[in-house]
């Protein structure tokens, strides 16, 4: 993982949702609703609520707002059904895109997508046709700056918990779990006081693809940027070593 310290992604971004917590805040709150819809409202008995509210919390999402979030999915049966979509593509030089997205309606989620692609020189492709360069995984960063206690003890609470793997980086700690097995472990790090700057289940490339041409480099960032302005968007994933 070394060279593609997702840490310095994650700062990158919250400097970047510093100002436009927003769109955060719409994006957990459709996840809240679809959590509290699969599972009920109770966060002791529904893993993905508990999973979504830690997500809340490490955004700073005050907990009056994720309380009305949880109640307004129970309690209201006219609320919005959001379905969940994917689609792949590619964007400049091969790069392989995954959007994630909840919604309403989807015409108008796959026009919008298929606008932010061609806008930037991409397309979209059928389902499947990226999606097996990446890895699944349950994905977990504690920022070492947060943490001061032993690296070891820190692996061995992640590795008993059920982790696949622990790696050290520069500045921060990185879990990887098996999907399944990512709300206990993530549970279990929360049972132990350990601060996380981000947790949840992830996209993972297996590789990555470099740009250096001045306006692939253009046309990729464009092709993000429409995305990340989507409300509808929940989630980008992308294999350009940024």
């Amino acid at each position: 993982m070394s060279g593609h310290s997702k840490f310095a992604n994650i700062k990158h971004k919250k400097e970047k949702n510093d100002a436009a917590k927003g769109k955060i805040f719409t994006i957990i709150g459709r996840e809240i609703a679809v959590a509290v819809k699969e599972g009920g409202p109770d966060p002791a008995n529904n893993s993905k609520l508990r999973d979504v509210i830690a997500k809340a919390k490490a955004n700073n999402m005050p907990n009056d707002t994720i309380d009305r979030g949880i109640k307004k999915a129970a309690g209201d049966a006219n609320s919005v059904n959001y379905e969940v979509v994917t689609y792949e593509g590619y964007g400049p030089n091969g790069t392989a895109i995954i959007v994630d997205a909840l919604t309403d309606n989807k015409n108008r989620t796959a026009a919008n997508v298929r606008n932010a692609f061609t806008k930037g020189h991409g397309n979209v492709g059928t389902q499947g046709c990226v999606s097996y360069m990446f890895d699944k995984k349950g994905q977990i960063i504690i920022d070492k700056e947060a943490y001061d206690a032993d690296a070891d003890e820190l692996m061995m609470t992640a590795l008993d918990a059920g982790a696949e793997d622990f790696s050290e980086e520069e500045d921060s700690y990185e879990i990887l779990t098996a999907p399944e097995d990512f709300s206990a472990v993530r549970q279990a790090l929360e049972d132990a006081g350990i601060p996380m700057v981000e947790a949840e289940v992830t996209m993972i490339p297996q590789t990555y693809v470099e740009l250096t041409d001045e306006q692939d480099i253009k046309n990729i960032q464009r092709t993000l940027d429409l995305l990340d302005e989507d409300d509808d968007v929940q989630m980008v994933y992308h294999n350009w070593d940024e």
